[in-house]
């Protein structure tokens, strides 16, 4: 009677926890991933990166240390404004010896003119011979040419002074200060980055097998995920091939620019440029599933989908673009396969 009554507990238990089990996966509501229309039209998408037309990186020429700092990162900047001084008071001393280096020489030049002069005058009297007017005459040139050379090397001075000065060489944007006030600034040392928001572009590589039958204008198109589009794709202004192949790759650089008045764009955003559908040939369905169902867990993006078994299991995804309630998935999924609408439902009917 004792063991007819543990065999019925037992399988009591085993009803119940199989009847738990089953509703938990009954409630759990699935989608299947859905496809964007087909290869064909959807056409071939592949990752890029906003650049800036102009990007530069300002150096030092002369060493000495940073005594004054009049910018930082995320500031604005005009071309010409002062960005950063170096001491310079030891350049400034030898521009002004070179200076009065000069002076001596041109009054120095002054006396061997007088001289040459009063030697023409004996000469014409036949008071001097040929070979003291010569020597006079070349006295005098002598420190013409010094004159001269101590101008140049005052110049070089002077130059090299204001070099102690950097300014910035075109209106822009500061995206970097490598440097604090009081740091030594060595030649070559970089010192700032900064670019010119007015001119950006999305820049991609595309795989030697897509460039069959594109033209001289091919009509790509580019998206920004995360910026506001009216039709999720954006037209550049110009498209830019670059003529070569990279030779390890086997890609060819296209250059998109952005279209003016673009707002929220920063080099180094990721970007995606996209092929007309014939020239995607062979090109994937793109996938998509409802953004409820996108798990965020530290640095891991995933969804639950349902294996042949009916159990929710996470698999990590690689997103793209959000249109509407939708989000794109480039990696991780196949068309039709279950995923679950609620991934904390799904976290606790495993």
């Amino acid at each position: 009677m004792f063991k007819t009554r543990v065999v019925l507990a037992a399988l009591l238990c085993s009803i119940g926890f199989s009847y738990a089990s089953a509703t938990d996966h009954a409630a759990l509501v699935t989608v299947p991933v859905k496809t964007f229309g087909n290869a064909a039209a959807a056409g071939a998408s592949f990752d890029g990166v906003v650049e800036a037309v102009r990007q530069t990186t300002v150096s030092s020429q002369v060493a000495g240390a940073i005594v004054a700092l009049n910018v930082k990162t995320g500031d604005a900047v005009k071309a010409g404004q002062v960005l950063l001084r170096i001491d310079a008071r030891a350049a400034v001393e030898g521009a002004t010896a070179s200076l009065a280096q000069v002076d001596a020489a041109r009054a120095s030049m002054n006396v061997a003119a007088r001289e040459y002069e009063r030697q023409q005058q004996l000469f014409q009297k036949q008071y001097i011979s040929q070979a003291a007017l010569d020597r006079a005459q070349a006295q005098w040139e002598a420190t013409q040419a010094q004159v001269r050379a101590l101008q140049a090397q005052s110049g070089v001075a002077k130059t090299q002074s204001g070099l102690f000065v950097v300014t910035a060489p075109y209106a822009g944007v500061v995206s970097e200060v490598p440097v604090a006030l009081g740091d030594m600034a060595m030649p070559g040392r970089p010192l700032f980055t900064l670019y010119d928001p007015s001119a950006l572009r999305v820049s991609a590589s595309l795989p030697q097998s897509a460039l069959a039958g594109l033209g001289a204008m091919p009509d790509l198109k580019f998206e920004i995920p995360g910026m506001a589009a009216p039709a999720g794709l954006s037209k550049p202004s110009n498209v830019q091939r670059l003529p070569t192949v990279d030779a390890a790759t086997h890609t060819a650089q296209f250059r998109l620019g952005l279209p003016a008045g673009m707002k929220g764009v920063a080099p180094g955003m990721f970007a995606r440029v996209w092929l007309p559908g014939a020239a995607a040939t062979g090109a994937a369905p793109r996938l998509f599933v409802p953004a409820s169902a996108v798990l965020q867990r530290a640095e891991v993006t995933g969804v639950y989908v349902l294996d042949s078994r009916g159990q929710a299991l996470l698999r990590q995804v690689r997103l793209g673009s959000i249109q509407g309630g939708e989000v794109e998935l480039l990696s991780g999924v196949q068309a039709g396969e279950q995923v679950a609408v609620d991934p904390q439902a799904a976290a606790k009917a495993r």
